[in-house]
């Protein structure tokens, strides 16, 4: 069935009419003001759709439950631990609050998620079941991945029951395999492990890797030598790489060029990390990103995410990734057109979806906001939106603004 979506104006400032067929935009055409139309669009600016390609949705919106008394990495992650021991999270409550977390991504624009949830011997498959309920409800709304977060050691004494909960989860029907390595003793045998089992399930692989200020860890480079030695060919993301941004820039070049090599998307989180890290430096505190102008340099895929959202480990976040660009753009030093790629189409490209350029064929995937210019849509993040998955209006957000002023006496 082919549908007109009329009245959007592309970046280039030229006002058109969409033909959509079958989830697909069948051809872009000049504006006819005119002609009928099924949706219009009132010239706000169309831009393709954004993305979330790490989120932890099993802790989502807990701030207020789960407190960290350190504001640290180490603090949210006993401050999670002590939480879960004493069973403050059910199925249920997993399942609530990642509906939540869903809706307000959508409503932003987004309509690809990839979602990391703890696979721990005490929680076994169970996150990985309540997401994919949580997934199904969403169907035809947002394309929603579930990456199997291994608890540390994957390997070595101790291991049995990460490894043993790793596979309950896979065989649950998670869709990537993740972890923390360099949280461990064995962090280059767990990345190895984590790529030999990604292997053999033939799943994708993001790791969170290298969340430190430490310059002496560097387990990207583990992922690059097991890609390399493997000839693992599937999709591969390192997430955060935080530790690569206070290497010497020769050492980052050096480094971007290996993972540009190696096929390896690199994953920033801006908002978690800038809260997370540089804690204890009371002068010229780093900044908690990686080396992303190095990265780009080399040709790496760049996809940047918001990690957590109102947590432990966040303790703000407005789950909209315009946010996430704001600060790439003002702690990053990167243009607002390389900010919006980041938390759009090169996720969609990490995640193994086809990016949107209003082009032919391309997916009927994009956001109408209501926004000057992309520059303008990252700084005043309206919230007037319309957002369209395989063509189907799925979201709608309008802001209203009044100001009353006292009539003079």
């Amino acid at each position: 069935m082919r549908e007109w979506i009329r009245g959007g104006r592309l970046s280039s400032g030229r006002m058109v009419d969409l033909v959509v067929t079958g989830g697909e935009i069948e051809a872009v055409v000049d504006h006819d003001p005119t002609a009928s139309f099924d949706s219009h669009l009132h010239g706000w600016l169309l831009l393709p759709p954004m993305t979330e390609p790490h989120a932890h949705l099993d802790k989502a919106l807990t701030a207020e439950a789960v407190r960290n008394p350190t504001g640290d990495l180490e603090g949210a992650v006993n401050a999670w631990r002590d939480a879960a021991e004493a069973g403050m999270f059910t199925s249920s409550d997993v399942t609530q609050r990642a509906t939540a977390a869903i809706e307000r991504l959508l409503t932003s624009g987004v309509t690809a998620l990839r979602t990391h949830v703890n696979t721990t011997p005490e929680a076994g498959a169970d996150n990985v079941h309540a997401l994919r309920k949580v997934r199904q409800s969403f169907a035809g709304m947002i394309d929603m991945q579930i990456v199997a977060l291994t608890s540390s050691p994957m390997t070595g004494p101790g291991s049995e029951p990460n490894r043993a909960a790793l596979a309950a989860a896979i065989d649950a029907g998670a869709d990537v395999i993740g972890g923390c390595p360099h949280l461990g003793d064995r962090a280059a045998e767990s990345v190895r492990y984590a790529f030999e089992v990604a292997s053999d399930a033939g799943l994708p692989i993001d790791l969170h890797t290298d969340e430190t200020l430490d310059p002496s860890v560097l387990t990207v480079l583990d992922m690059v030598e097991s890609v390399e030695s493997l000839g693992f060919d599937g999709l591969v993301a390192a997430s955060h790489c935080v530790s690569l941004g206070v290497q010497e820039v020769e050492e980052q070049r050096e480094i971007a060029a290996r993972i540009a090599a190696a096929g390896v998307a690199v994953l920033p989180q801006p908002q978690t990390n800038l809260y997370l890290q540089g804690r204890d430096d009371e002068a010229a505190a780093p900044r908690g990103l990686t080396a992303l102008h190095a990265l780009l340099d080399a040709g790496v895929l760049v996809a940047a995410g918001a990690d957590n959202v109102q947590d432990p480990y966040n303790l703000v976040g407005r789950s909209d990734p315009l946010e996430t660009a704001a600060l790439l753009v003002m702690a990053g030093h990167v243009s607002p057109e390389q900010a919006y790629a980041m938390v759009s189409n090169n996720g969609r490209r990490a995640m193994g979806l086809a990016p949107v350029g209003f082009s032919p064929g391309d997916p009927a995937d994009f956001i109408a906001i209501d926004a000057p210019s992309v520059r303008a849509a990252i700084a005043d993040a309206p919230s007037s939106r319309r957002v369209y998955r395989a063509g189907h209006l799925v979201a709608t957000a309008d802001q209203q603004t009044q100001i009353h002023r006292r009539e003079s006496e």
